[in-house]
């Protein structure tokens, strides 16, 4: 009898492993003890996108386990790295990364910084993970940051796919951090931050923005 209650502990605690890994702590919680999770409006909240360079390329040369090896080294590696910081991973969609600060708990006006720092940490990251088929090879990311309200997050349900039009387009230029505009007035704030000025692009359905380019943080460097 006891090695069986031990066993049933055992395989609880694991699926409640996969359960934070679909959902948020809080919102599994009470999921748990049948409670309603209501909708939540977010006023300000700070997302990241990133994909690989010529993902499409690499994949076509690539078996299947092959791909999925690859990509399970980086997200291994992400999943280390962002444990440092205030953040909730949201998904990862085939070489797409997601992460979002903020939400589902709210940490006033850290989200942006949390982010940023973050995101630095991940595209120095990205160069030190092997592609197990392409020892020479290295990937490489492109990445994106934009801040701004979150209205009804629906988090007891199935998790929301947020898109972003102007994080994935092909001027990305590789290594460096794509920033909106409503993110650099929120970075400004601690004056940390090593910015530059991309200039106006034309964003699908929202016409021209002025955005960003995200260099580096003056007071934080990345540890290998």
């Amino acid at each position: 009898l006891k090695e069986k209650t031990e066993d049933l502990k055992r395989e609880r605690r694991l699926a409640e492993d996969l359960l934070h890994q679909m959902l948020p702590k809080s919102v599994a919680k009470q999921l748990r003890k049948c409670q309603k999770v209501e909708a939540e409006n977010y006023d300000q909240v700070t997302i990241f996108f990133s994909d690989i360079v010529g993902f499409t390329s690499i994949a076509a040369s690539c078996t299947p386990l092959q791909v999925v090896e690859m990509l399970n080294n980086l997200y291994v590696c992400f999943d280390t790295r962002i444990e440092s910081y205030d953040v909730y991973k949201v998904e990862t969609i085939g070489d797409a990364y997601m992460v979002v600060s903020g939400l589902p708990e709210r940490n006033g006006t850290k989200h942006a910084d949390e982010i940023a720092k973050m995101s630095l940490d991940l595209v120095a990251a990205v160069r030190q993970v092997v592609i197990p088929h392409m020892p020479t090879g290295r990937l490489e990311l492109r990445a994106g940051i934009h801040t701004g309200t979150q209205p009804e997050l629906k988090a007891g349900g199935k998790q929301n796919r947020a898109q972003s039009s102007w994080v994935r387009r092909k001027e990305f230029c590789i290594s460096k951090i794509h920033i909106s505009s409503a993110t650099y007035e929120a970075l400004l704030t601690d004056d940390a931050y090593e910015i530059e000025l991309r200039g106006e692009i034309e964003v699908k359905g929202k016409g021209k923005m002025k955005t960003y380019w995200l260099l580096g943080n003056k007071n934080y460097s990345v540890q290998n």
